[in-house]
């Protein structure tokens, strides 16, 4: 075989494994939605399920169609949720304090010898500026 016929083997074999690639992320997001949906009964994720089964391609494009805005609500919902979360997390773990608490910290810290009268003033002051 020629450079040609194996250039467009290589194309056609890129393409076709870029197609099956994406079909395979909307059913895992076709699955991942229906578990999702809890306004959805049991009875009707299994039925989904054994279309996407016995007729997969058909049944994800009817999906994507029928419920697909339903889809896009809560997939933002979940990452709002997640988002959310995230930033409780990183409060917490942060431990953002108020001023006066930051000025107590520090006037802890100048009663017991650790930093000295300039140290305590700049991390007042830091404090009051709120940066």
């Amino acid at each position: 075989m020629d450079f040609a016929s194996n250039f467009w083997s290589f194309i056609w074999i890129f393409f076709w494994s870029f197609a099956f690639i994406a079909y395979l992320f909307a059913l895992f997001a076709i699955i991942g939605d229906l578990f999702r949906d809890h306004q959805l009964n049991g009875w009707w994720k299994a039925v989904w399920i054994l279309f996407l089964i016995f007729v997969p391609f058909l049944t994800a494009l009817i999906y994507l169609i029928a419920r697909g805005n339903g889809m896009a609500t809560r997939s933002a919902s979940a990452a709002a949720d997640a988002q959310a979360a995230t930033d409780a997390y990183i409060r917490q773990t942060a431990g953002a304090a108020s001023p006066s608490d930051e000025i107590a910290k520090a006037k802890a810290l100048h009663e017991a010898g650790t930093i000295n009268d300039q140290e305590y003033e700049a991390l007042k002051a830091k404090a009051l500026s709120g940066s």
